[in-house]
């Protein structure tokens, strides 16, 4: 089914990611997953070659390119090579339209040049031991200081990707207190430099998959956090991360999307090599039927996608759209990569093939950004129920 939702430079985009995976990534992939992040510089090279800076305005360092469809690209191509890029995924999606869209112009001067080249690798720290999916039970605290100049950063965060590496962590705290009548009143987002006193890394999470990503356990201890590093207004977190969390599950779900083309391309092939009772096994019905459902569950993830993209191109993908989108491309996923791993029995719960990889990778899509559960939650309110 021919796509139209990419243009020639997208496609052109394409080949330069794909040939910078066979280079730059493939080959060291495995040292990458035993140390359970890549090396730092990595991401300068990401940052050289303009991954970091696409949808970054010219007067930083980007290229000023508008929409999702260029990361969207990224994500197909590590999923066709069984790779990923570390936590690129979560400094170019899930922070960067934060300070796009909330940093102030001198924020912008300081962060986002280092952003572009690498120098500068951020995360966000939502997610705590007792406050996941409901990000109104958010109990980390920042008090304003008596003379106004700084927060007192107080609290502990859990599974937060690229937490390891970062140099500046989004952090999701209570600037004022707790509401039992409006519990999402009073969050604020602060920009914390990890060199800050009390600024601490904890467990680097040991994880069943995307083990090339940092995920880790933080806790601030009495941090001192500038007025100036207060991410827009104080106390509009919410709003805040409601408004981005469609971005963030549109990725998820164009994640899931690549991750089951890439398990039906790596099962093709596979079952065309392989040989059993005297055949390929690609020549028996069950291996032909058992892809032919698969490709169709493919073309239909592909589908939901494209017009998900192309509805936030515009402006006009809505919240629930997006949960749609994640909801469906991520179960339907699970199940085509599970029946690709199927195929290539024995071999197929061996780390050194990609379907193992994929299949370990892709049981998080259904968790983060929001659980299945909260996405069909989503889709029922918009249905006035």
């Amino acid at each position: 089914m021919r796509r139209t939702v990419f243009n020639e430079d997208h496609e052109a985009f394409r080949e330069t990611i794909r040939d910078f995976i066979a280079k730059e990534v493939a080959p060291v992939y495995e040292s990458w997953e035993n140390e359970g992040h890549p090396p730092r510089d990595f991401y300068r090279k990401l940052g050289a070659l303009g991954v970091f800076g696409i949808e970054v305005p010219e007067e930083y360092g980007g290229a000023s390119e508008s929409g999702f469809k260029y990361q969207a690209v990224v994500t197909e191509e590590c999923a066709r090579a069984g790779v990923t890029f570390g936590s690129a995924g979560v400094h170019t999606g899930l922070v960067l339209p934060y300070l796009l869209e909330y940093a102030n112009e001198e924020q912008k001067q300081r962060w986002l040049p280092g952003f572009v080249s690498g120098d500068i690798m951020t995360a966000i720290a939502m997610t705590e031991p007792g406050a996941g999916s409901d990000l109104a039970g958010i109990t980390t605290t920042a008090k304003l200081s008596e003379d106004g100049s700084h927060y007192v950063l107080n609290g502990a965060k859990t599974f937060i990707t690229g937490g390891v590496l970062a140099d500046l962590v989004l952090v999701v705290c209570r600037t004022s207190p707790y509401d039992p009548a409006n519990r999402r009143a009073g969050l604020s987002i602060l920009c914390v430099d990890t060199t800050s006193e009390g600024y601490a890394v904890g467990r680097k999470l040991k994880k069943i998959g995307l083990r090339t990503s940092d995920t880790a356990e933080l806790s601030f201890t009495d941090v001192k956090v500038p007025v100036s590093d207060l991410l827009g207004e104080e106390g509009n977190a919410f709003a805040y991360l409601t408004h981005n969390l469609v971005q963030e599950r549109l990725a998820i779900a164009v994640g899931a999307y690549a991750s089951a083309a890439a398990a039906v391309r790596f099962a093709v092939q596979y079952v065309k090599d392989r040989k059993v009772f005297g055949q390929p096994v690609a020549e028996f019905q069950n291996t032909k039927f058992t892809l032919a459902d698969c490709q169709a569950q493919v073309l239909a993830q592909q589908a939901m996608v494209d017009q998900a993209l192309e509805l936030y191109q515009q402006g006009e993908l809505t919240v629930a759209d997006a949960a749609a989108a994640k909801l469906f491309c991520t179960e339907s996923a699970s199940q085509v990569i599970d029946k690709c791993l199927q195929l290539h029995g024995g071999y197929g719960y061996i780390l050194e093939y990609p379907i193992a990889r994929l299949y370990t990778d892709n049981r998080v899509f259904r968790i983060y950004g929001g659980t299945s559960e909260v996405m069909k939650t989503i889709i029922a309110k918009s249905l006035g129920l």
